[in-house]
């Protein structure tokens, strides 16, 4: 299957570079210099993977990464840039980048991090197919397919990355999930050093569906170990 890649990036060697790689993993590439244009065609029509910079003329990586996450179809997103340090990185992951390559990097790992991407977009399609389409726990229903979680009737207003790690959550009532495995299964890749963002992202989720986020009845944390989902009885 010939997946569909749009790459924005204003280096031209790296973009050539990023490609060719693509090319050799049967994908069809699109390539865009600025942030503006870029956006623009990720709009255009539905992409299997964006590849961003960080720095872009026009409208930078961050932007477009939110922009791209306020729309209601899913698109997978692997953040390039030259910058390095730790706040960059954490940055890109909680705007809802699904993955982080620093430049410069080698095509080896540009391929493993793509494919990686591609596994888990596969895996989450496979539990979508096989699992049923409306979650309910108490008060909370999560509608699968439409993507939409409603508390008490009222719509609740989550980012891609947060929904997922919602219905992973809901999938498995009362196993217990450690920050990595949550990395691994969720964003589909082990970003060691970086189990704060799941962290973060749990913290965020609480504030929305818990009524005392500091008394969940949902998202419990499992001291020194990670987090489950209650089970309803």
């Amino acid at each position: 299957m010939t997946r569909q890649v749009l790459v924005i990036e204003d280096d031209e060697d790296i973009a050539k570079l990023v490609k060719l790689q693509l090319l050799e993993l049967s994908c069809d590439v699109k390539l865009a210099s600025d942030g503006v244009k870029g956006l623009v065609e990720a709009e255009s029509k539905r992409y299997d993977l964006l590849i961003l910079d960080l720095m872009l003329p026009g409208m930078n990586g961050l932007e477009i990464c939110q922009r791209i996450r306020g729309q209601d179809r899913y698109t997978p997103v692997l953040m390039l840039t030259s910058k390095s340090s730790e706040l960059d990185r954490v940055l890109g992951l909680e705007m809802g980048a699904d993955d982080y390559l620093t430049k410069p990097f080698s095509v080896l790992e540009l391929a493993a991090r793509v494919k990686a991407i591609f596994r888990r977009v596969d895996n989450l399609s496979k539990d979508q197919d096989s699992a049923k389409a409306l979650i309910k726990s108490g008060d909370l229903h999560i509608d699968v397919e439409r993507r939409s979680v409603r508390l008490d009737g009222k719509p609740v207003d989550l980012t891609a990355k947060e929904f997922d790690l919602l219905v992973h959550f809901a999938r498995h009532p009362g196993r217990v999930f450690s920050r990595t495995q949550l990395l691994d299964s969720v964003w589909g890749y082990s970003h060691s050093g970086y189990e704060h963002t799941v962290n973060s992202h749990i913290n965020r989720l609480r504030t929305k569906i818990e009524k005392n986020p500091n008394d969940p009845e949902f998202i419990e944390t499992v001291w020194g170990v990670g987090y489950k989902f209650r089970e309803r009885n």
